[in-house]
């Protein structure tokens, strides 16, 4: 099944740089442009300027995002600022959060692992991607040949193997520490004894693992390896560029944590705006809460929508926030819809996802987007915060907002086993894995 390897990862030189806190950020598809130019002001080597480089009116096929990007990276490894370990490393990390009041910690070990095409069953998807996101990822990769930022990926941990972790974070201070813009403390050991790299290897062996986010990243890093395969007349089963870097959690871990990821619709015309809830009372069971121009009114209908929605989760409610209209709604499928209209196109398990309503009845039947449309970023955009989305329709940056309930661990694993796969942007894996902790060279250098 999967292989797992420890690898020799590229890293920050501390003294050079200060804290990690200073270079890392979040995924790419997930910071704003403002959150990216705080990075870029943050410190010259901030891996923004590696993983999401700034575009230019003047840029051309020599120079761009992707070519700077280069640059930057063998700058910076010339220059010292990032160094490859001397010695093969399994890296250890954990993140200290706080959720609905609680805190909590949640383990992750970055590995090297091998590629396998998704129809091999040992390395599985959960969601169906955007294409041009892959193909500006591809670019990125054939220019820098590197990973800096890792795949999230979930594995069942029959083994008990978080328990090795644990035992070895409690045997040895950390390497590296750091507190997030979002106050998230970050851990990280560097694991390169034979014997502990050995259970871990073994643990994982036989394990499938459920990409949790990263789909982009991955599909991206399978046609990177065929383009490299295409002009590399030895290339054999050990080139770099059949590996990619992964961030693996336990799918027991009490710290994995799955956000809803709600929808923000763009270019909803006034007309379609005006007839939307006369047209979805045939297939939902609709309820409002007012509020008019008075925000107290507005937060206190927030609150009562709120628990709307969490009062009967398995009941298929979604919220709805629609510009120009003082109310929110609450849209809960009539018992049947889903199996009377697509029991021979989708399947069941598909079927009892609120995500899939969205998609199918909300999105496709009643606003008419077209596969093309749910494949344009710039139609549909995500949050994970309720309030977020709310506040996007308000200032008029977006023309209707649609809230859901997040997924279960359960939900996504029973799923990615049954060989489907769920409609983007299904799930928001929380906190995200920090980008720049570590990387991964793609060259046998």
């Amino acid at each position: 099944m999967a292989d797992i390897f420890p690898f020799r990862g590229i890293r920050y030189d501390l003294e050079k740089v200060g804290s990690l806190a200073n270079v890392t950020t979040p995924p790419y598809d997930v910071i704003s442009d403002e959150e990216q130019d705080l990075f870029y002001e943050r410190h010259p080597n901030n891996v923004i300027r590696l993983d999401k480089g700034k575009p230019t009116a003047s840029d051309d096929s020599a120079d761009n995002p992707y070519t700077r990007a280069a640059e930057y990276f063998k700058n910076w490894r010339a220059d010292g600022v990032l160094q490859k370990d001397s010695t093969p490393c399994f890296y250890l990390t954990t993140v200290e959060f706080s959720i609905n009041g609680q805190t909590v910690t949640r383990y992750g070990l970055i590995a090297r692992v091998r590629l396998e095409p998704f129809e091999n069953g040992v390395i599985l998807p959960h969601e169906e991607t955007y294409s041009k996101i892959k193909s500006e990822r591809l670019e990125l990769m054939k220019a820098c040949h590197a990973n800096f930022s890792h795949i999230f990926s979930v594995y069942t941990d029959k083994a008990g193997l978080i328990q090795t972790l644990k035992s070895a974070a409690s045997e040895l201070p950390p390497e590296v520490e750091f507190t997030d813009d979002a106050r998230h403390h970050h851990k990280m050991w560097c694991i390169d004894d034979a014997p502990t790299q050995q259970t871990i290897a073994d643990a994982l062996k036989n394990r499938r693992l459920f990409i949790a986010d990263g789909h982009h990243r991955y599909e991206t890093a399978l046609s990177y390896r065929d383009w490299i395969a295409s002009q590399t007349p030895d290339f054999s089963p050990d080139h770099p560029a059949n590996f990619i870097m992964m961030y693996l959690c336990s799918i027991e871990d009490k710290g994995l944590i799955i956000l809803p990821t709600h929808r923000l619709l763009t270019r909803v015309s006034e007309s379609e705006r005006n007839t939307f809830v006369h047209k979805a009372e045939h297939y939902f069971d609709v309820q409002t809460f007012a509020f008019g121009k008075n925000r107290e009114g507005q937060d206190q209908a927030q609150t009562k929508l709120m628990a709307a929605m969490q009062a009967n989760p398995d009941q298929h409610i979604i919220a709805g926030y629609i510009k120009g209209y003082p109310q929110f709604y609450v849209f809960t499928l009539k018992p049947g819809i889903m199996k009377q209209k697509f029991a021979a196109e989708i399947p069941e398990p598909l079927r009892e996802l609120d995500v899939t309503v969205l998609t199918r009845i909300i999105l496709t039947e009643l606003l008419d987007f077209d596969r093309a449309d749910l494949d344009n970023e710039t139609l549909i955009n995500y949050t994970s915060s309720a309030a977020e989305a709310i506040e996007a329709v308000d200032a008029g940056n977006h023309d209707m907002a649609f809230i859901l309930n997040a997924p279960s661990n359960k939900q996504v694993r029973y799923i990615a086993e049954a060989g489907h796969t769920m409609p983007r942007k299904t799930t928001f894996y929380y906190p995200k894995a920090v980008t720049g902790q570590v990387m991964n060279s793609l060259t046998e250098d």
